[in-house]
């Protein structure tokens, strides 16, 4: 669908420049009177604002002046340098230390009223025992709904200080009642770790969606239930994961490789290098490892996959990775702004930097990648990757890898049908499939109350009667006629995976997701001992 078509490299762009970033923190050795001496450079920049801000003969916002100029020089240097605004810079801080501070629950604006989708697992919401359904009517004796009230000023709303309390009123549907909850604020999480469950007796999975400060903990906990499921074999599914902490993804590639094994180098600009081996606390040595990635798998993601790719550990399947190998550091501007300024490159064990080309001051054609690997057939056949003698490296025992532009697997796994999951995810994204699925659910909740998750799973069947509601809904929203006729067993599939992430959580929707997944269905075939 040629709609969908100008979101990916759009939502891929956004999301790689705000979220993507392989991180410390800023630990210079000079003062900052060293850092920071005054120069004709600095001198002409402050005063042309001073001039500005004084003669000009408008008022100016000079505070959005100095934003426009930031983000000019930034602009000029690598496409992951960016700027972070004082406003975005707590939301992006939130996500990256994996909580914030609320009341927990997910909720869409439903006919003009915030309608809880599910409480966040952990967050005291859930502990005061609001359900799925309920509706807030009103947060500290203000009404919340209404067409004038947008998801910004619901969430400042529910939002706010730590251990602050929030009265709320509910309408609860299900039995027909108003409802009164005193909330105390406190920390929500952010969960690093979609899903974990066992694949087979023996294979478990576990799907790492960014790497967060709490991603490690988050990760050892759902490795270790694994295990004492059974889990001998893992499958790291790193798709669309665009990065994180540099730091925890060394923490988690410690967990596959044995004491002493190069997990990554980096250098800066001074060409000195720092090595980083690991540990001998590694607690996934000896299980077979199958790390999936794709396109949208950057930064920390290849790091992993590169550390074990280069070791002889384990197996890469999918589809060659993003391609990022530079090490931003967040470096704070003093008015609540910050700037992420990339401050070295890392490379692989093997001695690759997987960085691909780049322009300085062209950073649309970079993030525009997307559509020249479809348009060379990249994403159904790896055989058109363009690969010189000069990117190729050798691992310790003799497979051939190649750097210079991601991580290329071992196993492809071509993209399927890319017309019919453009569409499908163009719908997904515009959140119909949530808001159809929490509709239907919301006519008759009781009906689902003894069903019980694994039964759901196995047995559960989404009507043909309930696919054509799906795609009348869609067609009434869009004012358009779409032809559903190829998608009819998929939507089925996103219908139940939908109504089982509302009803039981993740783990119950990435089950049903995998049964279908190529990738998923690939490792599976390798674990059993198959190869291609």
């Amino acid at each position: 669908m040629n709609t969908s078509k100008k979101y990916i490299p759009l939502l891929l762009g956004l999301a790689i420049a705000a979220g993507v970033f392989i991180g410390g923190k800023l630990n210079f050795t000079d003062t900052s009177d060293r850092l920071f001496t005054t120069n004709s450079k600095k001198d002409k920049l402050n005063r042309l604002i001073d001039y500005i801000d004084l003669e000009y003969v408008d008022d100016v916002n000079t505070d959005s002046i100095v934003d426009v100029t930031v983000n000019g020089i930034l602009d000029n240097l690598d496409p992951h340098s960016t700027y972070i605004s004082k406003d975005q810079l707590q939301q992006v801080s939130e996500n990256m230390s994996g909580k914030f501070v609320g009341i927990g629950i997910s909720f869409y604006t439903y006919k003009d009223t915030v309608a809880v989708i599910r409480t966040i697992e952990g967050g005291p919401s859930e502990r005061a025992g609001i359900l799925p359904g309920d509706r807030i009517i009103m947060a500290n004796n203000d009404t919340i709904f209404g067409r004038e009230w947008k998801n910004e000023d619901i969430i400042a709303k529910l939002k706010g200080d730590k251990n602050s309390r929030v009265n709320l009123k509910v309408y609860r549907k299900q039995t027909d009642e108003f409802l009164d909850f005193n909330l105390k604020r406190d920390d929500v999480p952010i969960k690093s770790i979609d899903a974990a469950y066992m694949l087979t007796p023996s294979l478990g999975y576990i799907k790492v969606n960014r790497f967060a400060e709490s991603t490690y903990i988050e990760f050892k906990e759902a490795l270790s239930r694994l295990q004492k499921l059974g889990a001998t074999q893992l499958a790291l599914d790193l798709r669309d994961n665009f990065g994180g902490f540099l730091g925890v993804a060394e923490k988690m590639a410690d967990e596959f490789l044995e004491e002493g094994k190069l997990i990554l180098f980096t250098k800066n600009k001074s060409g000195n290098t720092d090595h980083v081996y690991a540990t001998k606390r590694g607690s996934f040595e000896k299980g077979d490892v199958f790390v999936i990635i794709n396109e949208s798998s950057a930064s920390a993601s290849e790091v992993i996959a590169g550390a074990l790719q280069d070791n002889d550990k384990g197996t890469i399947v999918g589809r060659r990775s993003y391609g990022k190998g530079l090490v931003q550091r967040e470096m704070a501007l003093g008015d609540g702004s910050a700037v992420r300024l990339t401050v070295s490159r890392y490379y692989t064990p093997t001695g690759r930097s997987i960085q691909r080309p780049y322009t300085n001051g062209d950073n649309q054609s970079y993030y525009h990648d997307y559509y020249k690997r479809l348009s060379t057939g990249e994403l159904s056949n790896q055989q058109t990757i363009d690969l010189p003698d000069s990117l190729k490296f050798t691992t310790p025992k003799g497979k051939v890898v190649y750097g210079g532009g991601g991580i290329i697997p071992d196993v492809f796994v071509p993209l399927q049908n890319t017309y019919n999951n453009e569409t499908l995810n163009y719908i997904s994204r515009r959140g119909y499939v949530s808001n159809f699925v929490f509709e239907a659910l919301d006519e008759d909740r009781f009906t689902y109350n003894d069903i019980l998750e694994g039964d759901f799973i196995d047995h559960f069947i989404v009507s043909d009667t309930l696919v054509q509601s799906f795609e009348n809904y869609i067609n009434q929203i869009e004012r358009t006629q779409f032809n559903f006729a190829v998608y009819h067993s998929q939507m089925k599939d996103m219908i139940k995976a939908e109504m089982a992430r509302q009803l039981y959580g993740d783990d119950a929707y990435y089950q049903i997701t995998g049964q279908t997944d190529n990738m998923i269905n690939e490792v599976i075939f390798l674990s059993s001992g198959n190869s291609n």
